[in-house]
């Protein structure tokens, strides 16, 4: 193969790379605005086969790029599902790697994970050792046993595992008969005959023995709250509320939230209530944004950001509100990071806490003032469907890079939490700037690090590079671990 061809297949091959992590990155297989949940699957779905089938190393690395847990899921899945065309010399880091996202997905979704292999009917040596080695790796084996007790019974059958004493008797024989000396086990055991046991299980256990022992919802939740976890105390605080002539309150730490979910859950409260508590919920925002930071360091200097909050961000029923929470976290998170920092919303706001998702989208007048403040770096967080005017802020950009900054010394990055099926990508605002995939505004840190293979400048040979570091650098965390 000739000079020339080979340097055509690498710029094909770093083109496949960075619209499949983009892609990773945004995609959840749910409906958005524009698009509805099959369209999604169908796309990455496609997406993945091909990957898979072309570049194999490189789609077992794209596991350490940061992309999203459902996108995590499926690449396991399809590794576990094709081991046999596994290179030798590829297969202990890629059966690490498969372990280590698997360890670090949330439970329920690892759980859900394994549990798919016996529905896809992939019961291998390899995908075996992976399920024995997540039980083991389980700091509380008997507490997922009681929670997610048919899922770990179907995977531990599926993978003919071996479960010793009490953890065996209790998933697979008749427990009711049976005193376990196991307290939990015990618990779950007495909680099917005595209502005062049901508060010592995990909640979504006992919520359905509550039901079933005929305890008020209101009593339920005032004394079950210390069995649940953050998530389910932020769930079902609105439940809490809506009961009349109840006075329940569950305590939630609103700055231990991840920061995305923290911004979703005050944007679903009325407008009153977030004017009402507006320092409260900013105090928890800016603690949320901290932490990130702690975790994902990231110093920047001069920063404006763009922000979208037009009718489209209102997202879909299974996304709701999802693109403007994107946007009002990734708010809190470049001015924590930022020497200094200005926002610039496509409806004008002087508190992010009382956006909403509101007319059409320009964003080439927010973007005019960002670029005229003087920034370092311009961050564009949207989903890239302008239409006020229809490609506006497209030639704003293409006016500023070919006229005013051609020797780019402003950066400009556009962040886009949508997936677009139509073409397997995400819609980008011009080809002079790069676009990337953002599920959650925590993940910014990563995605500006990512951005400069976005715009296919950079070769393939940085691209391998990028993604090898990142592998060398989680497995080696994986082991301080």
């Amino acid at each position: 193969m000739n000079t020339h061809n080979t340097n055509r297949a690498d710029q094909v091959a770093q083109e496949d790379l960075v619209m499949f992590i983009n892609a990773c990155l945004a995609c959840t297989g749910q409906r958005e605005f524009y698009d509805d949940a099959y369209g999604q699957r169908l796309s990455i779905d496609f997406l993945h086969d091909y990957i898979l089938g072309n570049y194999r190393l490189l789609y077992v690395r794209s596991l350490a790029a940061g992309i999203n847990h459902f996108n995590q899921a499926q690449i396991i899945l399809k590794l576990l599902a094709t081991g046999k065309d596994t290179h030798p010399e590829h297969r202990e880091e890629e059966g690490a790697l498969i372990a280590h996202a698997l360890n670090t997905l949330p439970p329920q979704r690892a759980w859900g994970v394994l549990q798919q292999l016996r529905q896809r009917k992939i019961n291998n040596r390899r995908s075996r050792a992976i399920a024995r080695d997540y039980l083991n790796m389980r700091r509380d084996l008997n507490f997922d046993a009681v929670k997610y007790r048919a899922k770990v019974r179907a995977i531990a059958t599926h993978a003919h595992l071996k479960l010793q004493g009490e953890l065996s008797n209790f998933l697979f024989r008749n427990w009711q008969k049976k005193v376990y000396t196991t307290e939990l086990f015990e618990n779950f055991r007495q909680a099917h005959y005595s209502a005062e046991a049901v508060y010592q299980l995990p909640f979504t256990v006992a919520e359905g023995l509550a039901t079933k022992h005929k305890i008020p919802r209101d009593v339920f939740l005032s004394r079950i709250q210390q069995q649940m976890t953050l998530g389910e105390k932020l769930r079902f605080q609105g439940a809490a509320e809506r009961i009349e002539k109840t006075n329940i309150y569950i305590d939630v730490d609103l700055g231990r939230l991840p920061l995305t979910k923290l911004a979703l859950y005050i944007l679903s409260l009325p407008l009153e209530t977030r004017q009402q508590q507006q320092e409260v919920f900013t105090q928890a925002l800016v603690r949320s944004a901290q932490l990130v930071l702690k975790k994902a360091p990231m110093q920047l200097g001069k920063v404006a950001a763009v922000l979208d909050c037009s009718y489209s961000s209102s997202g879909s029923s299974e996304k709701h509100r999802r693109p403007l929470g994107v946007a009002v976290a990734a708010h809190y998170l470049l001015k924590a990071a930022s020497r200094e920092y200005q926002p610039f919303w496509t409806v004008p706001t002087t508190d992010p806490l009382q956006a909403r998702p509101f007319g059409q989208t320009d964003l080439a007048t927010p973007l005019l003032a960002a670029l005229a403040s003087g920034a370092d770096l311009v961050v564009i967080v949207s989903d890239g469907c302008e239409n006020d005017p229809p490609n506006g802020a497209a030639e704003v950009l293409r006016i500023y890079r070919t006229k005013l900054d051609p020797q780019q010394q402003t950066s400009i990055i556009h962040c886009n939490p949508v997936f677009n099926t139509e073409d397997f990508s995400l819609h980008n605002l011009s080809p002079s700037i790069p676009t990337v995939g953002l599920r959650d505004a925590e993940d910014l840190p990563t995605m500006l690090g990512f951005a400069r293979f976005a715009d296919g400048s950079a070769p393939l040979s940085e691209l391998e590079a990028y993604l090898a570091a990142r592998v060398q650098q989680m497995l080696n965390n994986s082991i301080k671990a």
